[in-house]
C-alpha cells in the first residue's frame, strides 16, 4: 500500500518495527468490546516502545472496530486485473494529462527536489499520480482506526502493530493531529500514501515550516518525501527504470525473469534493441521481463525498478509508474502489443499451478498465489520440459494444460 491501493495482490514493502510477540484477537461476535481489551492489553507495549501515556490514551480513546477494513484486507489476494487493463488506467490519457498541468505547476519546487535527491521529477510525479490522483484522492478513513483495526486482527500483526506505535510517535511529535490522521483504509497517508514507519524515516519538511506535512493541500512536503524515500533505498542518477525492447527471433525465453541479470553490452550482443532504436543504456545487472509472455511487450528493466518496487512489489505498479514517468517526459506509448483475450488468473487458480507445478517436478517453494520469482521459473522449467516457449506467462491455457 502506500502505493495505489488499487488491490494487485500487493506486498508492501514498509519494515515493520521490531516487536515482541504479537497479541492475538479475542474471538468473540462483539468485536467493538474485543477491540477496547486488546487496546487496553497493547497499551504497555506502545509505552515500552516510547508512546507517551497521555498520548496513547487520548488517541486511542474510542477507536472504532472497522469490519469492512477486515474484509477488504483479507479478500485482496482475490482481486485480479491484467497487466494491459491496468496500465489503460494507470497511464490513460487523461492521468497523463493532470500528469503534465502538475508538473508545470509545481515546477520549481520538483526541479530542486530533483537536484537534492537525484530523483527525476518525472518518476516523483508519476508515483503522486498513482498512489492519489495526484492529490484528488487521498483517502479520508481515520488512520489511527484503520491501523488498531488491522493490528487488533492479527493477520499481519507484526506489520500493524508497528504501524500503530509509529502512528502514534507521529501525533506525539506534534505532526498531524488524530482527527487530520486520514487516509486510505489501509493506513497510507497524504499525496503519496505513506505508511507511518515510512513517514517517521523519510518525511521530509520542504517548505519549511516546522512540519512534516504530507497531508495538506501543498504536496510539496509528500513529493520531496517520496523522492528522499527513493533514494534512501538506492535511486541510481541517470539511469532509466527501464526500456521497452525488441527481442530477436532466437531468444532464449528461459533469460527472462529478475534472477537472470546482464550488462546492457552483453544484452546487446544477444541481439537486444531498444524499440526506439540505438543500443540500450549502459548499466549492470539488467533483466529482461516478458509480463504477458512471448506475446507481449518487453522491458530490460535497470536496478532503478527494484528500487520502485520497494513502493510496492507489482510488477503493474513499477511498469505503472515508469511508463507514465516516461509519458509526462513526452516519451511514446508502449509499442509492444498484449494477449488481450487473456484473462488473469485468480488467487485461488494461481495457487492451484503452484500446487500442480511442484506434482511435476518443478516445486515453487510456495502454495502463495503470487508469482515471484521463484514460482516464474518453475513455469519456465515446465514449459521447457513441454516443449513450449518458457516465458513463464501463467494464463488459463498453462494451468489447463497442468490439470491434464
Amino acid at each position: 500500500m502506500r502505493a495505489l491501493l488499487i488491490v494487485l495482490t500487493i506486498a508492501l514493502a514498509v519494515p515493520a518495527l521490531a516487536q515482541d510477540r504479537s497479541i492475538r484477537p479475542v474471538q468473540r461476535s462483539d468485536q467493538g468490546a474485543a477491540l477496547a481489551e486488546w487496546v487496553t492489553a497493547f497499551r504497555p507495549r506502545a509505552l515500552a516502545a516510547g508512546v507517551d501515556a497521555a498520548t496513547y490514551d487520548a488517541a486511542l480513546a474510542g477507536v472504532r472496530y472497522q469490519p469492512d477494513i477486515v474484509r477488504r484486507d483479507r479478500t485482496q489476494s482475490e482481486f485480479t486485473k491484467t497487466l494491459w487493463d491496468y496500465l489503460d488506467t494507470a497511464v490513460s490519457p487523461l492521468r497523463i494529462a493532470n500528469g503534465q498541468r502538475a508538473m508545470a505547476r509545481h515546477a520549481t519546487a520538483l526541479t530542486a527536489i530533483e537536484a537534492r535527491h537525484g530523483v527525476p521529477k518525472e518518476i516523483v510525479v508519476a508515483v503522486w499520480g498513482l498512489e492519489s490522483s495526484y492529490g484528488a484522492f487521498r483517502g479520508n478513513t481515520p488512520t489511527l482506526e484503520a491501523i488498531t483495526t488491522l493490528a487488533f486482527d492479527g493477520r499481519r500483526a507484526d506489520l500493524w502493530e508497528g504501524e500503530l506505535i509509529a502512528a502514534l510517535r507521529i501525533i506525539a511529535d506534534g505532526e498531524i493531529t488524530v482527527d487530520r490522521m486520514r487516509g486510505s483504509w489501509a493506513g497510507a497517508m497524504g499525496h503519496t500514501q505513506f505508511l507511518p514507519s515510512s513517514y517517521l524515516d523519510h518525511a521530509q519538511d520542504w517548505d519549511g515550516d516546522g512540519r512534516r506535512n504530507i497531508w495538506g493541500d501543498d504536496p510539496t512536503d509528500a513529493l520531496a518525501s517520496a523522492a528522499a524515500y527513493l533514494a534512501a533505498y538506492g535511486w541510481t542518477t541517470g539511469q532509466p527504470w527501464g526500456v521497452e525492447v525488441h527481442l530477436p527471433a532466437d531468444f532464449n525465453y528461459r533469460d527472462t525473469g529478475e534472477l537472470v541479470t546482464r550488462t546492457a553490452d552483453a544484452w546487446t550482443a544477444l541481439g537486444v534493441r531498444p524499440v526506439s532504436g540505438g543500443n540500450l543504456p549502459p548499466g549492470d545487472d539488467i533483466s529482461i521481463r516478458v509480463p504477458a509472455g512471448h506475446r507481449g511487450a518487453a522491458f530490460a528493466t535497470y536496478p532503478n525498478f527494484r528500487v520502485i518496487e520497494r513502493y510496492n512489489t507489482a510488477d503493474a505498479y513499477v511498469i505503472g509508474v515508469g511508463h507514465l514517468a516516461d509519458r509526462l517526459a513526452g516519451g511514446p506509448a508502449l509499442v509492444g502489443d498484449w494477449p488481450r483475450g487473456d484473462r488473469a488468473l485468480r488467487f485461488d487458480e494461481r495457487v492451484e499451478m503452484q500446487r500442480l507445478l511442484a506434482q511435476k517436478g518443478h516445486d515453487p517453494q510456495k502454495f502463495d498465489g503470487l508469482v515471484g520469482p521463484l514460482t516464474l521459473e518453475a513455469i519456465q522449467q515446465y514449459q521447457q520440459a513441454e516443449g513450449l516457449i518458457p516465458d513463464g506467462y501463467a494464463n488459463p491455457q498453462l494451468l489447463a494444460r497442468l490439470r491434464r
